[in-house]
């Protein structure tokens, strides 16, 4: 992955982002934390972060609520992309791959905080479509 700010080479400033959370477990502190991960992010990045949706249910539906909010967010004009911390917050296997398709057609990148570090053997999963390239730093 590329280390430079993403926007060093793009004529944008400060484009907007917005954050997706699966919050199921933990406490008030832990979804603090993981705002701020992507608050940190996203400054890192010169990023701005418009809002953060967040699921807090046990029940895994594609078209959740919070997910529903952020496709329709992801409609704004200028919008650049979604954040998340991992790709794991797009939920399990199956669903994650849906809701990955689901953020391609919106035209938006897909930026992830913990991307994908592959060890010996292994490759980043071949699902992850040309427009939804994890970007980001372990």
């Amino acid at each position: 992955m590329d280390d430079e700010l993403i926007t060093e080479r793009r004529p944008v400033a400060f484009p907007q982002v917005f954050g997706y959370l699966r919050h199921i477990t933990g406490g008030l502190a832990r979804h603090a934390a993981l705002v701020e991960c992507l608050t940190e992010y996203c400054s890192r990045h010169e990023l701005n972060l418009g809002g953060v949706f967040t699921d807090r249910d046990a029940t895994v539906a594609i078209r959740s609520a919070a997910f529903v909010g952020l496709v329709d967010a992801l409609q704004v004009p200028d919008t650049y992309g979604v954040v998340v911390p991992a790709l794991s917050h797009l939920g399990p296997k199956g669903i994650g791959a849906q809701r990955r398709r689901q953020l391609t057609a919106t035209s938006t990148r897909l930026l992830v905080v913990r991307s994908f570090t592959p060890t010996r053997g292994t490759e980043p999963s071949a699902d992850i479509s040309a427009g939804l390239r994890p970007q980001g730093e372990t």
